[in-house]
């Protein structure tokens, strides 16, 4: 049996969303061992004089914990 943790990261990009999610599970696989998959929870814009100047979205990965 296994047990598995669900963490929320944000990770932003300048060029898009697809860039945001690639670098929010790049970190999050650099940090947390045992990760399986990632919910993209919410993606959003920034915008900066009515410009779109980046684009961020929130992850839920999950992730297995090591038996003790």
């Amino acid at each position: 049996m296994s047990v598995a943790r669900v963490t929320e990261l944000s990770a932003t990009s300048e060029t898009g969303f697809e860039d945001a999610i690639r670098q929010g599970v790049n970190r999050a696989t650099s940090t947390l061992r045992g990760v399986e998959g990632a919910w993209i929870k919410d993606m959003n814009v920034l915008i900066e004089d009515g410009n779109v100047t980046g684009y961020k979205v929130n992850l839920e990965v999950t992730f297995v914990l090591e038996d003790s």
